[in-house]
């Protein structure tokens, strides 16, 4: 195998995979174990995880309108809610056998419009709409890090996740083409330049299986994890309820300006595995 066999191509699926190798905390601790019994109980009143998918992003719509008529300790509320549904939904679909690829680029085309909306609220009220731009775009950014880096984890390790069954419906081929207009430049982008990274701190040597494992590495994923959209929203609630709606504007760069150093790290960990 050489450096460029990594591969760069965009996943055919949709973000949304709960097979995590990193443990994002408030998720593990908050919101799972509160999102379980929903589930269950959603399975016997015969909800689908569609319907659901749909709740949590009406759910955070109205976050944003909230936030934007400056209601702050609402908006913080309804982010929460919107969190615990976006957690359901995923345990819901697998409970019931109905995992899709319609609901996984559904559930991650709504999350997208959702951060949106929070975005375009925060600039109102903050009266700061660049940063808050600036912002937005750096929230994508990790986010498309944190699911390439777990995808290539596994990939590394001969795990692949595997897309549900494409149905044809027209619905799902809609979805498929928003999420390859949307979401594959992205993450062609970051599969890209972690495959140059990769050859780079290689420096001409041949690949080996433990410079491969030490470049995708576990703290890596974990790390990006507890960058992720539950995280992300909980911080927002809670800088919400403590009136800096904009302070939450900086904690985002900081999540991005910390791409740099893990990617530094990772790749001092293939050479040195090299060595």
């Amino acid at each position: 195998m050489t450096p460029s066999a990594e591969r760069v191509s965009a996943p055919t699926f949709a973000r949304r995979d709960d097979r995590r190798e990193g443990r994002e905390l408030v998720l593990e601790l908050v919101f799972r174990p509160l999102a379980d019994p929903l589930a269950a109980l959603f399975l016997r009143a015969r909800i689908s995880p569609i319907a659901v998918v749909l709740a949590n992003a009406t759910v955070g719509l109205l976050a944003a309108v909230a936030l934007t008529r400056g209601e702050l300790l609402l908006a913080a509320l309804l982010l929460q809610v919107k969190t615990l549904l976006d957690n359901a939904d995923g345990r819901l679909a697998r409970i019931s056998g109905r995992v899709t690829l319609t609901g996984r680029y559904l559930d991650t085309e709504a999350d997208l419009v959702v951060n949106a909306a929070l975005f375009a609220a925060l600039a109102h009220v903050s009266g700061q709409p660049w940063l808050a731009l600036v912002a937005f775009l750096a929230l994508t950014l990790v986010v498309a890090a944190d699911f390439n880096a777990s995808q290539l984890y596994r990939e590394a390790r001969g795990d692949e996740s595997r897309a549900p069954a494409a149905s044809g419906g027209r619905v799902e081929q809609a979805l498929e083409t928003t999420y390859r207009l949307v979401f594959a430049p992205q993450d062609h982008l970051v599969r890209s330049f972690s495959a140059r990274r990769f050859e780079r701190a290689l420096a001409g040597h041949s690949l080996t299986q433990p410079a491969t494992l030490a470049y995708h590495d576990r703290l890596t994923v974990a790390v990006l994890a507890n960058f992720g959209l539950s995280t992300q929203l909980t911080v927002l609630g809670l800088c919400l309820l403590l009136g800096a709606p904009d302070a939450y504007f900086w904690l985002v760069l900081g999540c991005l300006a910390a791409l740099p150093l893990l990617q530094v790290r990772r790749e001092r960990m293939a050479r040195h595995a090299l060595a």
